[in-house]
C-alpha cells in the first residue's frame, strides 16, 4: 500500500533535516572535530549562521549560494547532500513500506550517504559512520521482517574478513597497502545490515563499477589516481538494497534452462 502523501511529505523533510546534520558530520568528522560545538558558521568571515540561514535547502536557494555577511560562495554540497537525504527517506519509505525496516533500511542508506561524501572529500571513512553502523547493523537484528541476528553477525564477518584478506593478499603481493582499514569496517557494516549475499554483490558491483569508471579516468588523464574505493562499495550497497536480489535472481536465471 502507498503511503499517504502526507507521510511522504513529513519524510522527506524529515530527510533534509538529517541531511543537515549529516553535513556537519562530513565537515567535522575527518579532522577529530566535535558535531555538536561550535555552532556553525562561514568558514570564511567566521559568523554564526543564524536559524534563519539555517533552513535545509530553502536557505540555500534565498540566498543564491552566498553568506548573508560576507558574500563568500557556499558549497553546494550542502542542499545536494539535504536533497539526497530526503530523496533517500522517501524511497526507502516506499521500498520498505511503514514498518521496522523502513528506518533500519534508510538508515544505512543514510551512513552510506555520508561515507560516500567523507570518501570522495578526504579519502576517509570516518569511525562513527563505520563502525557505529556496524553496532546499530546488528542491533537491528533483533528487529521484526529483516535479517535474523546471526545473519547480520555471519554478514559482518564475511564483510570484514573478505576486504581484510584482500588487503593483507594486496600487502604481501604488491609490497604495500591494497585496501584502506576504513574500507575493511565499511563492508562489515554493510554486512551486518544486508547478510552475506549483500557483501558479494556489493564488492562485485563495487568492484565493476569502480573499474570502469576509473580506469576511463585514467585513460584519459594519463595518470593513476587514487580510487575512494568506499565511494563504489556505498553505490554498490544502495544498489542491492533497491535491486539486489532482482538482480541476483536474474543472473542465476541465465544459468537455469
Amino acid at each position: 500500500m502507498t503511503p499517504e502523501p502526507i507521510l511522504i511529505a513529513l519524510t522527506a523533510l524529515l530527510g533534509a533535516m538529517l541531511g543537515s546534520f549529516l553535513n556537519v558530520c562530513i565537515i567535522r568528522l575527518p579532522g577529530g572535530k566535535s558535531i555538536v560545538s561550535p555552532r556553525s558558521s562561514c568558514p570564511h568571515c567566521g559568523h554564526v549562521v543564524r536559524p534563519w540561514d539555517n533552513i535545509p535547502v530553502l536557505s540555500w536557494l534565498i540566498l543564491r549560494g552566498r553568506c548573508r555577511d560576507c558574500g563568500s560562495r557556499i558549497s553546494a554540497q550542502y542542499p545536494l547532500v539535504e536533497l539526497a537525504s530526503a530523496g533517500l527517506a522517501v524511497a526507502s519509505l516506499l521500498h520498505a513500506g511503514i514498518g521496522w525496516q523502513w528506518p533500519v533500511q534508510f538508515l544505512l542508506l543514510y551512513l552510506l550517504l555520508g561515507i560516500l561524501a567523507t570518501d570522495v572529500r578526504e579519502y576517509i571513512i570516518p569511525d562513527a559512520f563505520s563502525l557505529g553502523g556496524l553496532l546499530a547493523g546488528l542491533a537491528a537484528g533483533f528487529l521484526p521482517g529483516g535479517l535474523e541476528p546471526s545473519e547480520a553477525l555471519i554478514g559482518a564477518l564475511v564483510g570484514g574478513g573478505t576486504l581484510y584478506g584482500v588487503a593483507l593478499a594486496g600487502r604481501f603481493v604488491l609490497r604495500k597497502e591494497a585496501m584502506g582499514g576504513g574500507d575493511v569496517k565499511l563492508l562489515a557494516m554493510i554486512g551486518a545490515f544486508c547478510g552475506w549475499q549483500g557483501v558479494l554483490f556489493t564488492v562485485f558491483a563495487g568492484s565493476l563499477a569502480g573499474s570502469v569508471i576509473f580506469g576511463f579516468v585514467n585513460f584519459v588523464l594519463k595518470k593513476d589516481r587514487l580510487v575512494p574505493f568506499g565511494l563504489f562499495l556505498a553505490l554498490g550497497a544502495a544498489l542491492y538494497v533497491f535491486a539486489g536480489k532482482p538482480l541476483i535472481g536474474w543472473y542465476l536465471s541465465l544459468f537455469t534452462i
